[in-house]
């Protein structure tokens, strides 16, 4: 038998350096551990504007981000909501960008509670790149998602988190706490509020959200519904790309289910706001998080030619 040659001795020690780091695994992507959850809330005492909302307290919802729009007297307005769903990636609607598609217009701001305050927790971050869904329909409202790539890491703290995003669809139940939360109008043609405000709010099922005196057979099945019958709690301007939440109990953790899109006027009976299935486009998020699939990725296909090419070696 031949002896293991120097250059090959030398592979294999490479060999197992680049296992130790793919363990270590410094991607940037989604932590599913550390999502989801709310250090400055104790989940055992929940209880239950955005139309019939009420002021959230700081650090509530701590991967709510305000998306603002830079303007010509030097000031960012805020535009749409978002949610940080990693340490450099927010999700948010399509609707949103309109024409404003130029990244360095945009600023995304976190941990905030009261709008162009709260500046000693909150940060910001210029944008580096807007991917919208490249089949975003403004008339019919499908597919408006769209992910805000950051110019900056952020880093996580008690105010700043993660939200989960689920694989497949949740199957909710009354276990099941839902909730939205955003700065928009406290009511239909009313004026937005600076106080973040939430409201625990039902999704319906699909069957209900498109019967004749809803919305018709409008929506599809990557839309979904939420709220209330009697529309005395409601998404409505100013909410929009923000997240519809709801919290799992059996893993004590929040999951993005819905992102905030449209409605007929706001707060109206048998029409609540529209928000876009998110786990209907985790393989599109996943492959926009660039982060996550070219680190972990690279070193598992270095790490396997690196074995193949050991093999022929030792045998030759």
């Amino acid at each position: 038998m031949r002896r293991l040659r120097a250059p090959a001795a030398g592979w294999l020690a490479l060999l197992l350096l680049l296992g130790e780091a793919a363990g270590e695994n410094p991607s940037p992507g989604i932590s599913l551990e550390k999502c989801g959850t709310r250090p400055l809330v104790d989940e055992t005492t929940e209880e239950e504007r955005i139309v019939g909302g009420h002021d959230a307290e700081l650090g509530r919802w701590p991967w709510q981000v305000s998306l603002q729009v830079h303007h010509t007297n030097g000031r960012y307005l805020h535009v749409c909501a978002g949610s940080l769903i990693d340490y450099d990636s927010v999700l948010t609607a399509a609707h949103c960008i309109q024409n404003r598609t130029t990244p360095e217009l945009w600023r995304a701001v976190f941990g905030l509670r009261r709008l162009y305050g709260d500046k000693i927790h909150s940060v910001n971050s210029q944008v580096m790149k807007i991917m919208p869904h490249c089949r975003y329909d403004a008339r019919s409202h499908v597919n408006d998602i769209a992910l805000f790539k950051l110019s900056q890491v952020i880093t996580y703290n008690d105010y700043i988190q993660p939200i989960c995003l689920p694989s497949t669809p949740l199957l909710l139940s009354d276990r099941n706490p839902c909730y939205i939360s955003g700065w928009g109008l406290t009511k239909e043609n009313g004026t937005p509020s600076y106080i973040l405000q939430e409201a625990e709010i039902k999704v319906f099922p699909h069957e209900v959200c498109n019967s004749y005196d809803w919305y018709n057979g409008r929506l599809s099945r990557n839309q979904l519904c939420a709220g209330s019958e009697s529309g005395h709690v409601d998404a409505c301007l100013g909410d929009s790309g923000g997240p519809l939440m709801c919290y799992m109990p059996d893993d004590d953790k929040f999951y993005l289910v819905g992102i905030t899109s449209f409605g007929i006027g706001c707060g109206r009976p048998k029409l609540p706001g529209i928000y876009i299935h998110a786990a209907n486009y985790r393989s599109w998020i996943d492959s926009r998080l660039l982060g996550k699939t070219s680190i972990v990725s690279i070193p598992c296909v270095l790490i396997f030619s690196i074995v193949v090419w050991v093999t022929i070696h030792l045998v030759l």
